[in-house]
């Protein structure tokens, strides 16, 4: 693990694409849902937000901090969200999944699980990492759940951690999953997205 790059990845419903500002406008639409805002740093849902969120991503990654990836469903060919790799130490061979948000059209499908398996995927054997983290507000509790169901283990709660837009001071649940873990957690995201789903060989 000595540098992160751009790289597209692939499932069979989802590319996770290297964000690019010309995926403005798709993002703004796709970020337009109800609640998808509620338990994130800030809200990315008008013209100015995206543009600057965009800005402080692609500056983050130029750095080698950040990898910020745009969610394209292959199935609705349309763009349904963002993710990204954060808090990359190459000395330390460890980053955190995070600042995943998806349309609500996509809920309940498979889309978030093949990104989350693609992510892990690269991180674990393509990049070498020794560890993936992942937080979560303390009040999400469906998303506790989702970690928890797929292997993340719980590590514990950074209290008072960040102020929210609308001056909720959060606490943050954090969650791991390890290298020697990956395989387990690999056939639990394998099973979840189901024979027709199976990832390309």
């Amino acid at each position: 693990m000595t540098s992160i790059q751009p790289i597209t990845l692939t499932a069979p419903r989802v590319q996770l694409l290297p964000l690019d500002p010309s995926h403005a406008a798709g993002l703004l639409e796709a970020a337009q849902g109800q609640g998808i805002w509620d338990y994130m740093p800030s809200a990315v849902n008008n013209e100015d937000a995206m543009v600057q969120w965009i800005e402080t991503a692609l500056a983050a990654q130029a750095r080698g901090e950040e990898l910020p990836f745009t969610i394209w469903d292959q199935q609705l060919a349309k763009i349904v969200g963002g993710t990204r790799y954060l808090d990359i130490s190459i000395s330390h061979k460890s980053l955190e999944i995070g600042w995943t948000w998806l349309s609500p059209e996509v809920h309940r499908t498979s889309v978030n699980t093949e990104c989350k398996y693609l992510l892990f995927k690269h991180a674990f054997e393509t990049l070498g990492v020794n560890r993936v983290q992942l937080k979560t507000d303390s009040r999400n509790e469906r998303s506790q759940k989702a970690i928890e169901r797929i292997g993340g283990v719980r590590e514990g709660v950074l209290r008072r951690h960040r102020i929210l837009p609308d001056g909720y001071v959060r606490d943050s649940v954090y969650f791991s999953v390890i290298a020697e873990e990956w395989p387990v957690v690999k056939a639990r995201l394998e099973g979840m997205m189901g024979p027709l789903g199976a990832p390309p060989q």
